[in-house]
């Protein structure tokens, strides 16, 4: 089993999760303006449950995953932040990469503790798994997330369908050395 790391910011607590974070987890992903973008559909219980184990689970198999994030002052939950390879049905795969995620609580929006916490992610990361391409994948229309990736030096690389909504692909890392990728058509109602 690998460790998971603790990683201290100016006013973020990167840890791993805890039992007794579920109940706010829970909460987190069953509000619609959190999952406006995370599919769109408020989550159950029992949804949060699986996603919650899902990512403490993505240690134990590839050495990275999901962060908690608690805010170092007040100790509170804010969300999470961190990587995972979930195997998406998505043209094309990010499979074998470590795709970037973060969700925080509408409570914490608008601060930058999503950049905090993600820049601090990515520089863990980028020490422990320097050669792994970083990617991560936002709905067109979640100009905030947009806004936090490109701030990583995430770069757009493709757009696409997944799940019916439309996403942009972005990536920090080329696997080939001056490989150009081509942004796929998206239909002009949905162009940012």
């Amino acid at each position: 089993m690998h460790s998971v790391p603790i990683i201290e910011t100016e006013r973020l607590v990167l840890r791993p999760y805890r039992r007794d974070d579920f109940t706010a987890y829970a909460a987190l992903f069953a509000d619609s303006e959190v999952t406006r973008f995370v599919g769109g559909v408020p989550y159950t219980r029992e949804q949060s449950w699986t996603r919650f184990l899902r990512q403490v689970g993505m240690w134990h198999y590839f050495g990275f995953g999901f962060f908690a994030i608690q805010d170092r002052t007040t100790g509170a939950f804010l969300g999470e932040a961190g990587f995972h390879d979930v195997h998406r049905l998505i043209t094309p795969s990010l499979e074998g990469t470590m795709e970037t995620g973060w969700a925080l609580s509408p409570k914490a929006h608008g601060q930058g503790l999503a950049t905090e916490a993600v820049s601090a992610a990515l520089e863990w990361a980028d020490r422990q798994f320097p050669q792994v391409r970083k990617t991560c994948i936002i709905d067109v229309g979640n100009r905030a997330s947009v806004r936090v990736a490109e701030k990583q030096g995430f770069k757009e690389f493709w757009r696409t369908s997944y799940h019916g909504t439309y996403v942009i692909m972005f990536e920090r890392q080329r696997t080939l050395a001056g490989a150009t990728a081509r942004k796929a058509p998206m239909p002009a109602h949905l162009e940012t």
